[in-house]
């Protein structure tokens, strides 16, 4: 039952030593620890992300410290408050910390060893399959249908996810066999949050209904990113030819896909912002309509405004609202 987990494993070759394991205690993370722990003893070091969302934060630490002095692994934990303010998904917000956590630890070097640069983090197929689910719900583009990548750069960290083809069951029944415990954060359980409703429900009836449903959505997720690689090699040679910021007219000759295209990779490479489809849409419309020198273009896009300035599409912040 553990083929899977066995043959991801033998397969995981991090290019930097040392290497971090993001462990949160779980059954995914614990197998992750466990299995890389035994394969380059002395050359893995746990980082731990105390969310102090829970009552039971103290009691994951306790125990993530005496998993880590069985199996012979330093623990670093950093403590982060992962509350989510009003309108704020709680959930994005405890990944987002916990991320800036793991850049944290990886650069606090000490005595015993160096600055981290490649982290490995336990996602794995069911992970995969909940977060593509998740994509779909919201009507996401190809890089929400991507998924997570097996690997990726992120605050200055090589991320690895080698485990991304295995089944939680797989990873469970490997556990099972070397009698190592884990803790099942009570959240998970929570009917409120999208994901865990797609764990209980959807999985279930996938399984059923496609057994094969991960290997297939597999290679959907590798189709998406195979095209979004594709989608950003094109924007990045359109936006060298449109010009930072691009000129209107060159934009006009690019076909409506890939003006689009551009100017969605021109506001997240220059400004950090993402359009919604809706305000993507409308500038587009204006943009095919600027034909005169009369043409005004000021729209509101992300958090600021995108405006014509002479014969180029600009983009600034909006200033912030007078106190009253």
């Amino acid at each position: 039952m553990s083929e899977a987990f066995e043959r991801a494993m033998a397969a995981f070759e991090p290019a930097q030593w040392p290497l971090a394991v993001g462990f949160s205690g779980g059954a995914d993370s614990t197998a992750l620890l466990a299995a890389c722990a035994s394969r380059w003893p002395g050359q893995v070091v746990a980082f731990h992300v105390h969310h102090g969302l829970q009552a039971a934060a103290d009691d994951f630490e306790r125990h993530c410290e005496a998993v880590c002095e069985r199996l012979g692994v330093p623990l670093v934990v950093h403590r982060v408050d992962a509350r989510h303010a009003p309108g704020d998904s709680p959930e994005d917000t405890a990944r987002r910390a916990r991320y800036e956590a793991f850049a944290v630890m990886a650069r606090a070097g000490d005595a015993q060893r160096p600055p981290i640069s490649s982290i490995a983090l336990g996602h794995h197929a069911d992970d995969q399959v909940e977060t593509l689910l998740l994509a779909l719900s919201r009507g996401a583009g190809l890089p929400g249908l991507s998924a997570m990548p097996a690997c990726a750069e992120r605050n200055g960290l090589s991320l690895y996810r080698p485990l991304l083809a295995v089944p939680a069951a797989d990873i469970r029944a490997w556990l099972a066999q070397r009698d190592l415990s884990w803790i099942e954060d009570p959240s998970n359980g929570d009917a409120r949050y999208t994901r865990n409703r797609i764990r209980a429900v959807l999985l279930p009836a996938l399984e059923q209904a496609f057994p094969q449903f991960r290997a297939t959505f597999a290679r959907s997720i590798g189709h998406a990113a195979h095209a979004q690689q594709l989608l950003l090699e094109l924007a990045t040679q359109d936006l060298e030819a449109v010009g930072d910021p691009p000129l209107i007219t060159a934009l006009q000759a690019l076909s409506r896909a890939r003006q689009a295209n551009v100017l969605r990779h021109w506001l997240m490479q220059s400004h950090g912002c993402a359009p919604s489809a809706a305000q993507l849409d409308q500038l587009l419309d204006q943009v095919r309509a600027c034909t005169t020198r009369g043409h005004r273009i000021h729209l509101k896009v992300a958090g600021g405004f995108a405006e014509r300035r002479g014969g180029r599409l600009h983009w600034y912040n909006a200033p912030p609202s007078p106190k009253t």
